[in-house]
């Protein structure tokens, strides 16, 4: 294994957990660490939004993290990935339109960044297309010389 390989392993392997946990926790109505953290429906409530948003993101966040780690499906996993951009961002901003900058808006941040490297170190067979192409000279010329 590379190098490249064991980073997008070990940040697919965190997010797809904090992602399934995170589902778990939500439909369950649990803490924030797992058993001892304050209560999701507590934080959810307090920053304004429903009780029954947490079995909403919690379906979406178990089956997010299902496809993250389940061998292809490139195309489910570029929304699945999307999705946890979505939910962490989303939290990060409510944090702070709530004026609450405090430590709580690390963990949502540190988890997008975590996202994004597994996102951006996918293997090919994990990847839905090439978001920037290479261009070469030989191919723009091939494309002129095409046209007309």
């Amino acid at each position: 294994m590379n190098m490249k390989s064991i980073a997008y392993w070990a940040a697919t392997t965190l997010i797809a957990l904090e992602t399934f946990v995170g589902g778990i926790t939500d439909l369950l109505h649990g803490g924030t660490e797992l058993i001892a953290g304050p209560p999701v429906v507590g934080i959810v409530t307090h920053l304004g939004y429903p009780v029954y948003i947490l079995s909403i993101l919690g379906v979406w966040k178990l089956l997010g993290a299902v496809v993250i780690v389940a061998p292809g499906l490139p195309r489910l996993k570029e929304w699945a990935y999307a999705g946890v951009f979505f939910e962490l961002s989303g939290a990060a901003a409510s944090y702070v339109l709530h004026g609450e900058i405090t430590s709580d808006l690390a963990a949502p941040l540190i988890l997008i960044a975590l996202a994004m490297i597994s996102w951006a170190l996918r293997p090919e067979g994990r990847v839905l297309g090439v978001l920037f192409p290479i261009r070469t000279n030989a191919h723009v010329a091939l494309k002129a010389t095409t046209r007309g």
